[in-house]
């Protein structure tokens, strides 16, 4: 993922202890234990530093109560003026599909055996599947990573598909209707729907996604939500191809 270990102490003991909590949860949530058994910060310590990054908004918690990166990353990142234009164009479709779906909604693009969160919008209301920009998961499991694959040739597919915990026939699936949905496939107890956002040539360049936890969104999301997700990735295509013209 990324060289971070290979960093070495810059000598300011608690930047350095804050860096390492944030880079422990660049894989995800995770608890208070969780973090301590990662990190080798004693557990009050931790406590504390996590506590003034709260206050920062580099980082936050879901709504199980596990710390997850904050958003002020992801306004960071876009101070940084990164050229990736679906950064440019996704915003307001993504604010749109989390008014319709009451969730939180992203826009994914692969690097390599990754996928990167480019862009990003908080539901409305109430707890969030909180999901920073540059926030990076693994192609073998989830609703984006099956979109990703599901139109790839067919030497890729199958390497994509070793360890992965989805099928060919999933991925089938997938091509016939225009999106994929997951439950607690890539976490316990989270669900997704995702639909593909293409380029001119009608190659897939991302994919758009909602998620959010299984007692809200039910164990079949597609059903609540697809027609919403699939009409926002084809406008995210439509001003992605405009603004790339």
């Amino acid at each position: 993922m990324s060289d971070k270990s290979e960093i070495p102490p810059s000598g300011v003991g608690v930047i350095d202890k804050a860096m390492t909590i944030m880079g422990a949860l660049e894989s995800g949530p995770a608890d208070l234990t969780t973090l301590v058994a990662a990190t080798g910060i004693p557990r009050p310590t931790l406590h504390r530093l996590a506590a003034a990054l709260i206050h920062h908004r580099l980082l936050t918690k879901d709504e199980r109560s596990r710390y997850v990166l904050g958003h002020r990353i992801g306004e960071l990142a876009a101070a940084m003026g990164g050229d990736d234009p679906l950064a440019v164009v996704a915003p307001d479709t993504l604010r749109w599909l989390a008014e319709m779906t009451g969730e939180s909604t992203q826009v994914y693009r692969r690097q390599g055996d990754l996928r990167l969160c480019v862009a990003t919008a908080e539901r409305p209301v109430g707890f969030r599947d909180t999901i920073p920009i540059g926030s990076r998961f693994s192609m073998k499991a989830g609703s984006a990573a099956q979109v990703f694959l599901a139109w790839e040739d067919q030497d890729e597919m199958v390497s994509g598909l070793d360890g992965a915990v989805f099928s060919a026939s999933t991925l089938a699936q997938v091509r016939r209707q225009g999106w994929a949905q997951t439950v607690a496939e890539r976490e316990d107890g989270v669900g997704s729907v995702s639909a593909p956002i293409r380029a001119a040539n009608g190659k897939v360049v991302a994919a758009v996604s909602m998620s959010g936890p299984v007692d809200r969104i039910t164990r079949h999301p597609g059903k609540l939500h697809a027609t919403s997700v699939v009409a926002a990735a084809h406008r995210i295509s439509d001003l992605y191809q405009n603004y790339s013209a």
